[in-house]
C-alpha cells in the first residue's frame, strides 16, 4: 500500500472514526524530457527574476497575490494556516443527501479512506448505513493546504472520499449555443432507441485500454532496440453522401446488428455470434485488407 496522504478522522455528529487518506487513482501518462537536439543534453528549467535577471533558488521564492497590476501581497505558509485554524486533517460531514441529487459534473477526484484499527467497527457501520439509505455525506476537507468540498460514498468494502467542485467553479451550460428542447420525430426516436439497445452491454472497464499509450511505448521500445518502429495506419474515414438523419440511424442500426450477430429485427443475438466487444477486438488484431479495398474502388 502506498504511503498515506494524511492520517485524520471522519467526524459526523459526535462520532469520530480514525482513518488514513489513500490515493484511489493513478496517472499512467508517459513522461518525456526536453533535450538539446544536437547532443541530447537535458534542458533545465532555470528560475530567473524578471527584474534583475538573476537565477533564484527555491529558498528565496515566496507566494504573492497580484491585487493590482505589478503590486503583490506576500503570504507565508504560516499565513495560510492562520486563515483557518480549524482546518485540520479531518473529514467533517456537514449533511447527508441523496446521491441522485448531485449532478455528476460536481465530482472531481476520488480518494480511499482506510480505517485505523480502533475505528474499524464505526467505519463498517457508517459504510453499511450509507448503502442502506442511498445517501452520501457532504463534507469539508483540507488536502495540501487547500479546502475542498467532498462527498463520502460507499464503494464495495471501502468508503471513498470524492473531491467536488464548488458551485462557482462549474461553467453554466447556458453560456453555450445549444439546440432548444424539441420533440423528436417518432420514427427517428424509435430507431435511435433501437440503436442504443443493440449497442448496450454490461460495463467492463477492463475491456478498454489506452491504445495510444501502448503504441507510443511500442515505438519507444523499437527505437531503443535499434529497430524500425511499427507502422500504425489510421483508418480512413468512410465517405458518405447521406444527409438524411433517418437513413444514417438505420444504417448504423444495421451495422451494429451485424457486428453483434443479431439474427432478426428484435436484436436477438445468434448463439454462435461473439459479443460485440470480442468482434471488435478480433477485427482490431487482424490486419485490414486496405490495399485490396482501394484496388476495388479504383477499378469501379
Amino acid at each position: 500500500m502506498a504511503h498515506a496522504i494524511w492520517s485524520g478522522s471522519i467526524n459526523f455528529g459526535l462520532v469520530t472514526i480514525p482513518v488514513k487518506l489513500q490515493t484511489a487513482v493513478r496517472t499512467n501518462d508517459l513522461r518525456f524530457n526536453f533535450l538539446h537536439k544536437p547532443d541530447e543534453g537535458r534542458i533545465n528549467n532555470v528560475r530567473r527574476c524578471s527584474l534583475d535577471g538573476e537565477e533564484v533558488s527555491y529558498d528565496d521564492i515566496v507566494r504573492g497575490y497580484e491585487y493590482e497590476k505589478g503590486r503583490y501581497v506576500i503570504l507565508s505558509d504560516e499565513d495560510f494556516k492562520r486563515v483557518n485554524p480549524e482546518a485540520t486533517q479531518s473529514v467533517d460531514i456537514l449533511q447527508f443527501v441523496e446521491l441522485a441529487e448531485i449532478d455528476p459534473m460536481f465530482f472531481d477526484k476520488p480518494y480511499y479512506l482506510e480505517p485505523e484499527k480502533r475505528g474499524r467497527h464505526a467505519y463498517a457501520l457508517l459504510r453499511e448505513a450509507l448503502k442502506e439509505s442511498g445517501k452520501v455525506g457532504i463534507a469539508k476537507v483540507v488536502i495540501r493546504s487547500r479546502e475542498h468540498l467532498a462527498a463520502l460514498k460507499p464503494n464495495g468494502d471501502a468508503l471513498v472520499l470524492e473531491l467536488m467542485h464548488f458551485a462557482d467553479e462549474i461553467v453554466d451550460s447556458k453560456t453555450l449555443d445549444l439546440p432548444a428542447q424539441e420533440t423528436p420525430h417518432a420514427n427517428e426516436m424509435k430507431v435511435a432507441r433501437m440503436l442504443i439497445d443493440t449497442m448496450t452491454e454490461a460495463f467492463d472497464p477492463a475491456q478498454f485500454r489506452d491504445t495510444y499509450r501502448e503504441e507510443i511505448l511500442a515505438m519507444i521500445e523499437a527505437r531503443a532496440a535499434g529497430k524500425e518502429a511499427p507502422q500504425v495506419e489510421a483508418a480512413a474515414p468512410k465517405a458518405s453522401n447521406v444527409v438524411n438523419l433517418m437513413d444514417v440511424l438505420q444504417r448504423s442500426l444495421e451495422q451494429s446488428k451485424k457486428a453483434r450477430g443479431d439474427d432478426d429485427a428484435t436484436g436477438k443475438r445468434s448463439a454462435k455470434a461473439p459479443a460485440a466487444h470480442a468482434a471488435t477486438s478480433a477485427s482490431a488484431a487482424e490486419p485490414k485488407p486496405k490495399k485490396t479495398a482501394r484496388r476495388k474502388k479504383s477499378a469501379a
